[in-house]
């Protein structure tokens, strides 16, 4: 399928204006750190030196995958229409966390193995009752992975905000994020793999095994759309659409944990121009994220433990786009407050 191009975020005279409204105002050189880099990558996203952070909005894509029929998780698959039903009674963490940043949130059934009917707060976008089992064929036909793409990109398109955060739901979906980040980035499936749910030690290797099988089993499979649709989720393809959407438009990318990272990952092999658009909430404890982070050239804005998905890490993160946004806008300047510069 065909997606527009990205457009580059490069502007050599804004860049420099912005570095020059950064380093005027009421601080040392430097001294804001991290956010002088967040305020300078949302100008330049934004086209502007008056950044903003308007109506952010948080996606979370469910979906289930057949590969659980390998033993690849510690929770059964009804987990992921449990916690679905309990994100839209507002009781999950990002539900808490969404709520205190006032991020909208709408949950979205990629491929959830379960008849939800219409519901308030809930997005019907249904590809199939979850994906097949690659370990013995591949996740979804090509058309399936087509219409996730198309559908996560129309999403995108409705939302009214020039923020997008993502985070997703699915019992079995770090095996998937792993197997794409050892297809996409050629990194060893036993430095890919993590504990997911909570797997012991002998799990983790039973993860492992499944996903180098399957490799060998897929191993003509090299572009990035058919590793997508081998190896992916529908939540993971309906992200991958959605973000290559919203960078089209020129939004900031609020980018969770491990299987948010993963969509990001194949995105970027179709158009690596994305990755000016994203904004790395988090580095969590899932073995693998720190080197699909690195694989990617990623810089995280924190480390908090966190291993949780469903947007849980860019939620927390979004303070601090804010707080970017606000000391370029806010801050004086040396002349405006009368403060003397530095001397030479």
């Amino acid at each position: 399928m065909h997606f527009p191009l990205i457009p580059s975020t490069a502007n050599p005279t804004l860049a420099s204006q912005l570095d020059d409204a950064i380093n005027n105002k009421t601080k040392p050189l430097g001294s804001l750190g991290t956010l002088e880099r967040l305020a300078r990558q949302l100008g330049l996203i934004q086209e502007t030196a008056a950044v903003s952070i308007d109506r952010p909005a948080m996606l979370v894509f469910a979906g289930d995958h057949g590969v659980v029929a390998e033993g690849i998780s510690a929770y059964p698959q009804d987990v992921t229409w449990q916690m679905v039903e309990n994100f839209l009674a507002g009781g999950a963490a990002i539900n808490v966390f969404a709520r205190q940043n006032g991020c909208a949130l709408s949950i979205v059934d990629a491929g959830v193995k379960h008849d939800f009917g219409q519901r308030a707060g809930l997005v019907d976008r249904k590809i199939a009752p979850g994906t097949r089992n690659f370990a013995l064929e591949p996740a979804m036909s090509a058309q399936q992975c087509a219409t996730a793409l198309e559908h996560g990109a129309a999403l995108v398109a409705d939302l009214p905000g020039n923020v997008v955060a993502f985070g997703e739901m699915g019992i079995g979906n770090t095996t998937a994020a792993a197997a794409l980040m050892h297809k996409l980035a050629g990194i060893p499936a036993a430095e890919c793999v993590g504990a997911g749910t909570g797997l012991a030690p002998d799990g983790i290797l039973r993860k492992q095994q499944v996903i180098e099988a399957a490799a060998a089993r897929h191993a003509g499979v090299d572009d990035p759309l058919a590793v997508l649709a081998t190896f992916g989720g529908f939540e993971i393809a309906m992200m991958t659409g959605a973000m290559l959407e919203a960078a089209r438009r020129r939004k900031v990318l609020l980018i969770d944990g491990f299987i948010v990272t993963s969509a990001v990952l194949v995105a970027a092999r179709m158009a690596p121009a994305i990755l000016d658009y994203c904004v790395f909430a988090h580095c969590s404890d899932e073995a693998g994220h720190r080197r699909m982070l690195d694989a990617l050239g990623a810089a995280p804005l924190l480390q908090l433990g966190l291993r949780l998905g469903e947007g849980t890490g860019a939620a927390l993160a979004l303070p601090l786009l804010h707080a970017a946004a606000n000391f370029l806008e806010q801050m004086a300047t040396f002349a405006s407050a009368s403060v003397s510069g530095k001397s030479a």
